[in-house]
């Protein structure tokens, strides 16, 4: 275990949805497993008037909201003794350099510094600037780091001029774009699954493989989010980020280490062979929708341009799906289907690997019923399994076959569980950028996407739209390149779903 120095954490936004919902129970949980370094404090920073009293009673009442009666009372006190306030009115100039004095003369916080923006991305530029300013940037006695949440820009030129307000005050090895996905368990056993297994290493190539979705389905709708989703999307929410990262990890050479600069080198090398979409191919490439009303779980739920705050004419999608194709030796012609959306049938995060069928059907004259591909599947969410298809002879005198699946799910009764945030807040306070985003990454994934959304830009006089409660839009088969390919809505045999939508 490495050993963790001493730091001051300073969370701005630290009364917001994320604060709260988040950050503050993860590095509770951390307090209760004891990682957190014994004279590290965390800095609570925000616009409204607070006492240190006051705010320590409201961390006390988030906290108690989480864990009701199995409140570790020990743990808490410990915990709230860490927790100092600090204001930052809107409008007062001379609030920065006060920080920058507290933080120099008061012997108690720790000279090593994390500046976490859990606050809108519009507000990054300012911030950062004025932290600049006051001079609370400099590594003089001790490092600075800012951790910047996604999304990183609105496209790509948006994402380089965000970059080029942060190196102002900045050094790339002082950034930290978080991407809570990466920080899941399961998405580093996809790591695990790939390097630490020779079994499967011949086969992880355009000669065995047919094809490879990747799926984020969610039930929930925009959760009163309007302000934020209208300008974002599908798209942008969930695929830019989220899903082009566990294409790369799919599709990644072996790195020379796992040290963080081998690991991103190997993924931008991913990002960057993809080929690009055209203008003329986003329809060939690309498919959108938007949620109409339906049921979940048996409640009625309103459609998208029903939910506050959505403009009565808009075309923002809360579906999307893409097919990419990878242009180098391993992956020459093997499709990666990409799909997310709200409001679907389950929630459900899922990596699914297509094999090939056998060059020769040995068994089309006895066997029932079509030949079954092989597959592996990779749950993410909520189950976090590993999953292998096979053929297998039905037991009697026909020659008939049905689908076995080979369930190696990992995670044992005593397993020690915890949340995404948890390891990367431990891993930005050990100097670990291996599960954060570099800016070639971040600039590859919008060239990536940026042709569609240009494209769906100019398109505001229609989009397809799917039942909540529903897999998506019908059309999607469009994607696909044969008859007897299909979307995986689910892990289990039964649940191959061969729907063309």
């Amino acid at each position: 275990m490495k050993i963790i120095e001493p730091c001051t954490l300073a969370i701005f936004g630290a009364g917001g949805n994320l604060s709260r919902r988040k950050l503050i129970p993860a590095l509770f949980r951390l307090e209760i497993a004891q990682r957190l370094p014994d004279h590290m404090l965390i800095l609570g920073c925000d616009i409204a008037l607070r006492t240190r009293e006051e705010w320590s009673a409201s961390v006390v009442e988030i906290l108690r909201g989480v864990y009701k009666k199995d409140l570790d009372e020990a743990a808490l006190q410990r915990f709230c003794q860490r927790w100092h306030y600090f204001a930052l009115p809107p409008g007062d100039d001379a609030a920065y350099p006060r920080l920058h004095q507290m933080l120099e003369s008061n012997p108690d916080f720790p000279s090593n510094v994390v500046y976490y923006m859990a606050v809108r991305p519009a507000d990054y530029p300012t911030i950062v600037d004025k932290l600049g300013n006051a001079e609370l940037l400099k590594e003089k006695n001790g490092w600075r780091r800012v951790v910047i949440e996604k999304p990183f820009g609105y496209d790509l030129l948006s994402a380089q001029t965000l970059q080029a307000s942060l190196y102002r005050h900045l050094d790339e090895p002082q950034i930290y774009r978080i991407d809570h996905y990466l920080g899941k368990g399961t998405v580093q056993n996809v790591m695990v699954f790939r390097f630490a297994n020779m079994l499967l290493e011949p086969l992880w190539n355009h000669h065995y493989i047919d094809h490879v979705q990747i799926t984020h389905s969610e039930t929930l709708g925009i959760e009163n989010r309007a302000d934020y989703y209208e300008g974002a999307g599908a798209l942008r929410d969930m695929i830019q980020s989220h899903l082009l990262q566990l294409l790369a990890l799919v599709a990644m050479e072996p790195p020379v280490s796992l040290t963080a600069e081998h690991l991103r080198d190997e993924k931008v090398k991913v990002l960057k062979a993809i080929r690009p979409i055209t203008q003329n191919s986003v329809h060939a490439h690309a498919f959108r929708g938007q949620y109409a009303s339906g049921t979940i779980d048996g409640k009625s739920v309103p459609g998208y341009l029903e939910e506050k705050g959505v403009a009565g004419d808009s075309t923002t999608e809360t579906y999307a799906a893409l097919k990419l194709f990878i242009d180098n030796w391993r992956w020459a012609g093997v499709p990666f289907y990409l799909r997310t959306g709200k409001r679907m049938a389950e929630n459900s995060s899922a990596i699914c690997i297509r094999f090939k069928n056998p060059p020769q059907d040995l068994l089309r004259r006895s066997r029932h019923g079509p030949s079954q591909p092989n597959w592996i599947m990779l749950g993410i969410q909520p189950n976090d399994c590993l999953k292998m298809e096979m053929q297998v002879k039905v037991p009697g005198l026909d020659m008939n076959t049905r689908t076995m699946s080979l369930d190696a799910t990992y995670r044992k009764e005593n397993d020690e569980d915890y949340d995404a945030y948890e390891g990367l807040l431990l891993d930005v306070m050990l100097g670990d950028h291996s599960l954060f985003l570099r800016i070639d990454e971040v600039e590859a994934a919008w060239r990536v996407v940026d042709p569609v959304l240009k494209v769906w830009a100019m398109e505001r006089d229609f989009i397809n739209t799917y039942p909540s409660g529903s897999w998506g839009p019908r059309g999607t088969y469009r994607l696909f390149d044969r008859d007897d390919q299909f979307w995986r809505h689910s892990l289990e045999p039964e649940g191959a779903d061969t729907q063309a939508y």
